[in-house]
Formats: C-alpha cells, structure tokens, sequence
C-alpha cells in the first residue's frame, strides 16, 4: 500500500510540473468530420492478408513508398535514408541494393518514363536519382524559404511534378505536434520540366499522397488530418480552385496513387481515433497533450486498409487486414500491372497484393 502510495504522489507530481512547463503547441479548437460507417463499400474484411511480403535487409525498416522501373525492379526508401532497390532474374535476383543514400528521410517515390527516380524527402527536399548513380536537389525551397516535409510525388504527362509539403510549422519528427495542433500548413506545388515552381495550394492540413488524374485535368492531395481527399483544380473555368473529392473519411489517408483505368487507390495508415476526435474541439488540453511523451498520445492501433476510389470520388471498394496480421500502417499502394504494391511505415518488409 505504501509503495502504490509513493507511486501516486510520484505520479501526482509529475503531472503538476508538466502543467506548469509551456506547451509546445498553440493548438486551435476545431471539429472533425463525421466519420462514414464501416459498411457498404467499406464493410471490413481480410483480404489484404493475401499480400505477399518481401523481407527488407536486417535492421531496415519503413519502406514508406514502392516505386517500379520499366524492367519491374522494385524501389523504397527505408528510414535510415537509403533508396533499395530489388530485381528479380539476373545477377540481382532477391537481393537488395542499395543505389543511394539521401541523408534524410525518403518517403514518397515516383519513376520517370526514363527510369530516373524522383524522390519526396522529408528532410531534404525534392530530389532525383539519375542513371549516373547521383542525386540532385530538385527544389527544397520556395521564395527564399525551406520547403518543411515534403511528403509525396507524382508525374505528369508532360514532365511536371507534382509534390506536397506537409507541414511548415513543425519538421518530421514531430509530426504528431502538427495533428494536434490543429492550424493547416500543407502545401501542394507543381514543378515544372522548366525549373518553374509554383505554388497550387496551401492551408492543407498536413498534406500528404499525391496523384494527377488521367486527363490531367486535376490534382489529388491527401489532407491526413481533415480526414479528407481535396482536389485542385488544374485546366478550366476552375484552374486554380479547391474542391472536397472525398470527405468523412472513417481512416487516416496517406498514399494514394493512379490506376491505368483512371481510379484511384488511397492507403490508410489506420483507423481513426476517438479519443483525438474528442478532444480536438478543447485546445487547452491538447496543449496539455503535446508535453507528453510521443507514447503516450493517443496513437491508433495497427489497421491494415486500403480503399479504392472511381474518378469521381465514389468508394468502389475496400481491403482490410484487421488485425494487421500481415500488413498494419499502410502507407502507399502502387498499382502496377501484377499486383497492388503496398508500403509501410513501421515494417520491416513492403508487399504486393496480385491481382
């Protein structure tokens, strides 16, 4: 009894000091969408414990991003900043290389018709990867100011690239600082073949996946914390606008990628959380929140989910790994010809699921 008391009057005190310490955050009061039900075209399942995983090297973990070159080798970029690359046939066969280091944090990748790879880097900026084995800086500034988490990428078909910036206000890192804090930051930018680089949208919150429709008429942008898919305007009487392409959403959305009939797939990091969703409306104790240990924040479970999206934003269908038996966290889904390429961001492996 003495000891649980000690224990109390510990803990206790340490709540009262944590109180007194300034917050990190000065966090707003706002009121997240209503989540859509996990039924219909969202109705859970196992199917994504199908997938096929494919072990990383020993000790490297988060292939956050899956990339193919035109020979079907398949590319990541692992949290101690390298880019892998893996073949399959030849000399390569099951075994990973690494082709470069970027010194950052790699996170979403796409490949150029001509087999460069164009890299979002959370630390460093937009890169790429040339056949010469070297890296460029493409951008990792604008108007004389540091981009802040540049987060994924996408390519047009005239050789524009489309990338987003996370957040401004708080680095990788503390990412989570960001979703409570509650002020959006994210940027979406488009790169022109020219070096021209110009800002599309702003006040995104933390935005995230990116990809062009077909017709290169819009742009898609994952914003994870309004639990919502925005699209951006790019041709017409609306060039330049904001419209809600999905919103409600019941899970995080991370990645999200083109398919070659148009679609689009969304990865979810995970189901929403509750306890955050109440508490958002109240900024003083959210500021509170952000004192604690990153342990401590009220962290969603493991989920695995993917949703497949037509072009006009209608849910075609969802695949789930409920209990993250094989794959939790999703991060990026790739469609390719053979399969749903998967990334994670914990994970020491990167799946497919085949079609």
């Amino acid at each position: 009894m003495r000891s649980l008391t000690y224990v109390a009057v510990g803990f206790g005190a340490i709540i009262g000091v944590a109180l007194l310490l300034p917050s990190p955050i000065n966090s707003a009061a706002t009121t997240p969408s209503t989540p859509q039900l996990l039924d219909g075209a969202y109705a859970p399942n196992d199917m994504l414990q199908s997938a096929q995983m494919t072990l990383l090297p020993a000790g490297v973990h988060g292939g956050e991003d899956v990339a193919l070159d035109s020979k079907g080798c398949r590319y990541t970029g692992v949290d101690d900043g390298s880019i892998l690359k893996l073949c399959t046939g030849g000399e390569e066969a099951d075994r990973w290389q690494t082709v470069a280091n970027t010194q950052g944090r790699p996170l979403g990748l796409a490949m150029t018709p001509s087999d460069e790879l164009i890299i979002a880097d959370g630390v460093r900026g937009l890169l790429k990867w040339t056949h010469e084995g070297t890296l460029q800086v493409l951008a990792d500034h604008y108007q004389g100011e540091a981009l802040g988490v540049v987060d994924d990428v996408d390519i047009g078909n005239d050789g524009t690239i489309y990338f987003s910036d996370a957040s401004t206000h708080w680095p990788l890192a503390q990412y989570l600082n960001d979703a409570l804090e509650a002020r959006p930051s994210g940027r979406l930018f488009a790169l022109k073949p020219s070096g021209e680089l110009t800002l599309l949208a702003d006040d995104l919150a933390f935005a995230n996946g990116v990809a062009v429709s077909s017709d290169q008429s819009f742009v898609l942008v994952n914003e994870t914390y309004r639990y919502q898919i925005t699209k951006v305007f790019l041709t017409g009487d609306r060039k330049g606008e904001k419209a809600i392409f999905a919103d409600g959403l019941p899970s995080i959305p991370d990645g999200i990628a083109r398919a070659a009939d148009g679609s689009f797939w969304v990865a979810m990091y995970a189901l929403r959380s509750p306890v955050l969703d109440a508490l958002h409306p109240y900024p003083w104790i959210k500021n509170q929140m952000a004192k604690l240990p990153s342990w401590l924040l009220p962290v969603p479970p493991a989920y695995g989910l993917i949703v497949h999206f037509s072009e006009q934003g209608e849910v075609l269908q969802s695949l789930h790994d409920r209990a993250a038996v094989t794959v939790g966290n999703v991060t990026s889904v790739q469609p390719e010809d053979d399969g749903l390429h998967l990334g994670t961001l914990h994970s020491g492996a990167i799946g497919v699921l085949r079609f």
